[in-house]
């Protein structure tokens, strides 16, 4: 039973991480396409190689979600509370995708996780949830957008007398280095969260006793992910790119530049599982500010904020459901 669950898990979790990829793929290259800095077709490729390669730059988000969010028990209780979070995480993903929002597939699979320990009767380290989640879902987009918007502010400036054509062309140019940078950064961050989960079936099982990721579990997740971007993303590129604010191409630099260096930020010196979504959301906000408060949509923008505060609370009761309905289904 328990290699059954470890294997049903790991598909799973592959499964999630596709979800994620597709669901998540605006946020590398919403701005560079409806900037017309690249085609879709080529946005969505190098949003997929850079999402591959970012998933090998690091591990720490993986052991904060694996040791830092639940307690799991050992054996197949505990195996059945992972793969309930994971059930509920690919719900919530699947549904706000339909619906075109841009909400976190990070807080989703960490939402899942608490209402399936809870389900359990299991272990929450609320301290844990609190500071490596709660805090950064909160700091984060604030950051991305009052840096986006003075990043924004100062490029006018140096920039204020310079030809708007020949500005424009290089800006789009520079942006296929912003959009890469994003991709590094959803990589870095979003693939580590389902190395965690798998990670944390492994040693929940009893068949590894560290954190530590393995290397075939990184490659498995980074294959996922790149695939799932490749693959879609279409209506919440729709929704990033021009439904919030108008985006030109200096606008889109700034919010990707801002955007990136909070997600390496977080992932290398606080080792937070910090949203893409949300930082990349209100980057673009925060440079579109700078034409004024009136320029950004906020009836969207109202929509998106209402949609990540109940991203946290709606997962968990999925994944309390669905560790329920497995607990009915197995009988254990």
């Amino acid at each position: 039973m328990e290699l059954a669950l470890v294997l049903v898990i790991i598909a799973v979790g592959l499964t999630f991480d596709f979800t994620n990829g597709f669901h998540d793929a605006a946020n590398a290259i919403a701005t560079s396409i409806s900037t017309r800095a690249l085609t879709p077709r080529i946005a969505l490729g190098l949003a997929a190689v850079t999402n591959f390669a970012g998933a090998f730059l690091g591990t720490e988000v993986a052991k904060t979600v694996g040791s830092g969010i639940i307690g799991a028990p050992t054996g197949v209780d505990g195996l059945l509370i992972v793969l309930g979070a994971l059930v509920g995480a690919i719900a919530w993903n699947i549904l706000t995708w339909w619906l075109g929002l841009p909400t976190s597939s990070s807080h989703a699979l960490i939402g899942g996780l608490v209402g399936s320990a809870l389900a359990a009767a299991g272990t929450v380290h609320w301290m844990g949830v609190v500071d490596d989640v709660v805090l950064p879902m909160i700091l984060s987009p604030l950051v991305g957008m009052i840096l986006a918007y003075l990043l924004h502010a100062g490029l006018l400036w140096v920039f204020r007398r310079a030809n708007p054509r020949k500005a424009t062309r290089r800006f789009r140019m520079a942006q296929t280095v912003s959009a890469a940078a994003m991709g590094l950064g959803h990589g870095l961050q979003d693939a580590q969260k389902t190395m965690g989960v798998i990670v944390l079936a492994l040693v929940t099982a009893g068949w590894q006793e560290s954190f530590e990721v393995p290397l075939w579990v990184i490659a498995a997740v980074a294959l996922a992910m790149a695939l799932g971007t490749y693959s879609g993303g279409r209506r919440i590129i729709t929704t990033l790119g021009r439904r919030i604010v108008h985006l030109d191409p200096p606008r889109g630099f700034a919010a990707e530049s801002v955007a990136s260096s909070v997600l390496y930020t977080t992932a290398f010196l606080f080792h937070a599982p910090i949203s893409t979504t949300q930082t990349i959301t209100s980057a673009i906000m925060g440079a579109g500010a700078t034409r004024g408060l009136a320029a950004v949509r906020w009836g969207m923008a109202r929509t998106i904020l209402v949609a990540w505060v109940l991203t946290l609370p709606g997962a968990a009761l999925v994944g309390a459901a669905s560790f329920s309905i497995l607990h009915l289904a197995t009988g254990i």
